[in-house]
Order: C-alpha cells, then sequence, then structure tokens
C-alpha cells in the first residue's frame, strides 16, 4: 500500500509510520522537518499552515495514494485542505478527530455513534467538529466519486513516544513516574472516578490502516477506544504497579477545578464508548489490554 502520513514525524503519526514501514508499506510523511521520521519514510517537506506551499509540496510528489491519514488535522480550514488536496490523489482519507467533539453533560454512560449532541466550550473539540462537518459534508457530495472519507474518533491515545497520564492535574504528566516513585500523592479531579477508555496509539494506527480497501468505511464516522474500560484513578494504579510504587490519590473537587477551568468538562464525565458499528464493518477494533499498554509505556520510558 501506498500510505501518505500528514505530521509523520508526531506521537500518534509517528507510531503510524514506523507500524506501517514494518508492515512493508511504501509510507510518505508530510512534516515541517523539524524532527526527523523514522528510517525509510520518503519525506515531504510543508507546513500545513502554508496552504499554498502544501499543495504544492503534496502535487510535486507525482503521487497517487491508496492512504491518507490525517493525525493533527484541527480545523475546518484543515479539513477543507484535505479535501482539495487529496480528491483525485488519493483512494482513502482517514482524518483523526476526538471524542471531545461530544457534549460531557448528561451523555448516556455508554455512548454510540448515534449521540449528536456536541461540546460548544471548549476550542479543541469546537474545532475539530467543525473540521468533521466539512468533510462529512464532502463524503456525501461531489467528492465521494474521487476520494473516501473516514472519521475516526479516539478517546485519551496513550503508548511509547508520549508523556504518562489521562486526567488534570496529571495529565501528559513529565514527572508522572518521579512523583509516583517518590510516593507523591497525586491531584486527581473528581478523585480519579471518571470512567475511560485509553487506546494503544499502535491499535489506533492499525484501525485507521484497517479502513484502507473497505467499503464499509467510506462516508463514515467510527468511536476508536480500547478494549477495557476503567476508573482513571486506576489507570495510575497499573503505572505505579509497573514501577513496583504505590499509589495515593488526593482529590480535587469537580467544582473547584471546573470554576478555574470552565471548557475542561469533557475530563469530568464518563468516557465510554461503543465499538459495534467498527466491528460489524470489519475494521481492526483496538484489542490491547490497557494494563499490556501501560506496561509498555512504562517500559519504554525506563530505557
Amino acid at each position: 500500500m501506498k500510505l501518505l502520513v500528514i505530521g509523520g514525524s508526531g506521537f500518534l503519526s509517528g507510531t503510524l509510520v514506523r507500524d506501517a514501514l514494518a508492515e512493508g508499506h511504501e509510507v510518505w510523511a508530510v512534516t515541517r522537518g523539524n524532527k526527523p521520521l523514522p528510517s525509510g519514510a520518503i519525506p515531504i517537506v510543508a507546513d500545513r499552515k502554508d496552504r499554498g506551499a502544501f499543495a504544492r509540496a503534496v502535487g510535486d510528489a507525482g503521487q497517487r495514494w491508496e492512504l491518507v491519514v490525517d493525525c493533527i488535522g484541527f480545523t475546518a480550514d484543515d479539513a477543507r485542505q484535505d479535501v482539495e488536496c487529496f480528491a483525485g490523489r488519493a483512494e482513502q482519507l482517514v482524518f483523526i478527530s476526538t471524542d471531545f467533539v461530544l457534549d460531557p453533560v448528561a451523555r448516556p454512560w455508554r455512548v454510540d455513534e448515534t449521540y449528536d449532541r456536541f461540546d460548544v466550550r471548549a476550542p479543541y473539540g469546537r474545532q475539530k467538529r467543525e473540521a468533521e462537518v466539512v468533510l462529512l459534508d464532502a463524503a456525501y457530495g461531489a467528492t465521494a466519486k474521487t476520494l473516501g472519507i473516514t472519521i475516526l474518533r479516539p478517546c485519551h491515545i496513550y503508548g511509547p513516544g508520549s508523556q504518562l497520564g489521562c486526567l488534570p492535574l496529571h495529565g501528559r504528566d513529565a514527572q508522572l513516574i518521579d512523583r509516583l516513585r517518590r510516593g507523591e500523592p497525586l491531584k486527581l479531579v473528581g478523585g480519579g472516578h471518571f470512567l475511560q477508555q485509553p487506546v494503544l496509539a499502535a491499535d489506533l494506527a492499525k484501525m485507521a490502516m484497517s479502513c484502507h480497501g473497505n467499503a464499509n468505511a467510506a462516508g463514515q464516522l467510527y468511536l476508536a477506544p480500547g478494549p477495557d474500560v476503567c476508573a482513571s484513578w486506576e489507570y495510575y494504579r497499573i503505572i505505579a504497579d509497573v514501577l513496583g510504587a504505590g499509589l495515593t490519590v488526593e482529590e480535587v473537587p469537580i467544582a473547584t477545578f471546573l470554576a478555574e477551568q470552565p471548557d475542561r468538562h469533557s475530563f469530568c464525565c464518563h468516557r465510554v464508548y461503543a465499538m459495534d458499528k467498527a466491528r460489524a464493518h470489519g475494521l481492526a477494533v483496538p484489542a490491547t489490554p490497557l494494563r499490556d499498554g501501560l506496561r509498555r509505556h512504562v517500559e519504554s520510558m525506563l530505557v
């Protein structure tokens, strides 16, 4: 397969590039050139925010890709750029969105793709949703004849290449391992009792690649959680267990946290999602047990 990854030197994108290369695919990556790409990837050097330069760089590559995965698209303009640049140059586009597009208030405890209430408070989720709308409009318009479009909505993504931590005030915390080894209490919003389904980056990459050649995936949107539902404090306990350390949690009251950061309601809800649709459509749904994935993540940071 000829694969193009947008943002190929980042966390998820780098995982996707490395795994695709290991499977023997031809891999291109759009990168600003600030970080090295995995060995074997073909660089397309461009800053996507320079729309003209991006379009020229993609065109100058002279390729028709079987799959393009946009790991860093954020806004409606990014989505329009994808449609304009890859219709006619690619068979399939997969856009990595986020579960933060969904309204966190009074949602069902388990959400599927029919849930249609969206978060307008937080800029991140709001802008990702605006990008989704552009892509879904294109997926059912004239573009559908020249470009299949699929959207994936992961929740917390973890794995080697990223910092550990899934919940304020210890999200992506570079000091988390040292804190746990010192026996320092972790301050978790709501005591860490919110449920969620962290997804291993390698599993998400595999799911994205499984959209290629799958007629069911064109024009579709899928939730992309990990296989295990856990309380957020359990995520931290698994990390502590891998380190041979204890875990002490200090509760940060939800009301206090939201009074200071009112746009972060999406962290203060259960994030439990169905995978029935993706499974029925034949996608490679994430399957790595959380304990196994976190062990790999922690051990990668101890080398």
